[in-house]
């Protein structure tokens, strides 16, 4: 069917009370920005509901492809709009409606009405019942099941009448931007971009950190980091990603460290650096992608330690509870998989210890760290001052 308008439902925006609108007003102008180069769509908002009409031809797969990855939907339906909401003028849409979209009418149904006007001459029961009739009515080979119908017909009467009996799902959550800005430590692996997504998906504004190491680490490493930014993208909206050129200064942790302390090392100045790339673009936290126990810098004794490093952000961490399969699970079904496992590796993976530290101690990996000083300092100040930007979208 040729459909103009589309339902949007949300769930956990309901819950908002009296700021709900602005978490409603933040979804639809997400809405806007991304169906723009689609076509012409209105996003309007209307007691409760959010609709979108489109005022020009559109591709319905590319449509729906948009709207199922925006935070804060949970269900998109196309709905056929009735102007006349005279009951015969509904019952005729209900009928054209199933004739159109199902050829084959054998199969349980329920009608499913609501009117938003009281002053409405029949009652929803009354709507649920003629409805229903006329139906049976029209093809006998229909059969009634009010419990667990296989297709409900739902019928809205408000200034006008909407039919629907489909509900495509959206990813749910809260609209990006509804709960401040985070800096998400990006690499090549799965669960960054797992972790990135998860807490975008909780109304959190994405900017993004890499730390390219060459010739150590290869372009096609950095590139396979942006192709990850602008899938990910897909979901949070546009990703500033910032491109950190880390080698000297790993080269000095590697010269100057115990071996194996360099990744708790290493990431301790990660996080150095994110912190300061997120104060400096108003973000509220540090986000990373690990998960206890799947490496050794992951041990609850490594992440204290390296956690100390951002004494002015919280390290927010969505996969902490996850397992490995989980995490790709979660990959797969936002597309970030099958380029995560591209085998292009970067700087972490690079100069892994053959026996690194699990349960690394405060005061000892601080006793390391003073062989820096001195060495890392203007390499440090070198790497911040040369950072790459590039956006993701």
């Amino acid at each position: 069917m040729d459909y103009k308008v589309f339902l949007i439902k949300y769930a956990e925006i309901g819950t908002k009370g009296k700021n709900r609108y602005v978490f409603e007003d933040i979804m639809c102008k997400r809405m806007r920005a991304r169906l723009k180069p689609l076509g012409k769509f209105e996003v309007k908002r209307e007691y409760g509901r959010i609709f979108v009409e489109a005022h020009s031809e559109y591709d319905y797969d590319d449509v729906m492809k948009v709207l199922g990855t925006i935070f804060g939907v949970v269900g998109i339906c196309p709905v056929v709009v009735v102007e006349d909401t005279a009951f015969e003028n509904i019952s005729k849409a209900v009928v054209d409606y199933v004739a159109n979209e199902y050829k084959n009418k054998d199969f349980t149904f329920k009608v499913h009405a609501r009117r938003n006007d009281k002053n409405y001459p029949k009652s929803s029961m009354e709507l649920n019942c003629d409805l229903g009739a006329a139906l049976l009515e029209s093809f006998p080979e229909l059969k009634v099941d009010v419990h667990e119908p296989e297709v409900m017909i739902n019928v809205e009467v408000r200034n006008v009448a909407y039919i629907y009996s489909k509900t495509i799902p959206g990813p749910g959550g809260l609209p990006v931007g509804t709960n401040g800005k985070g800096m998400v430590l990006l690499s090549g692996g799965i669960d960054s971009p797992v972790s990135a997504y998860m807490i975008a998906k909780r109304g959190v504004e994405l900017e993004a950190v890499y730390f390219h190491a060459p010739p150590y680490t290869s372009e096609r490493a950095k590139q396979k980091v942006i192709d990850l930014g602008n899938l990910v993208a897909q979901y949070s909206g546009p990703i500033k990603l910032h491109i950190v050129n880390f080698t000297d200064v790993q080269l000095a942790i590697y010269d100057n460290c115990p071996h194996d302390e360099l990744t708790i090392i290493m990431k301790r100045v990660f996080y150095k650096m994110a912190q300061e790339l997120a104060l400096a673009n108003d973000c509220q936290c540090i986000i990373t992608g690990e998960s206890i126990g799947q490496v050794s810098s992951q041990t609850v004794q490594s992440l204290s330690v390296i956690d100390l490093a951002a004494d002015k952000l919280p390290v927010m961490r969505p996969c902490i509870g996850m397992d490995k399969q989980e995490i790709i699970d979660i990959s797969e079904k936002i597309g970030t998989y099958e380029t995560s496992i591209q085998p292009y590796e970067d700087c972490c993976t690079t100069f892994v210890a053959k026996h690194p530290v699990t349960r690394p101690k405060l005061d000892k990996i601080l006793e390391s760290e003073k062989a820096l000083e001195g060495k890392i300092e203007e390499l440090y100040q070198k790497a911040m001052e040369t950072v790459e930007v590039v956006y993701c979208r």
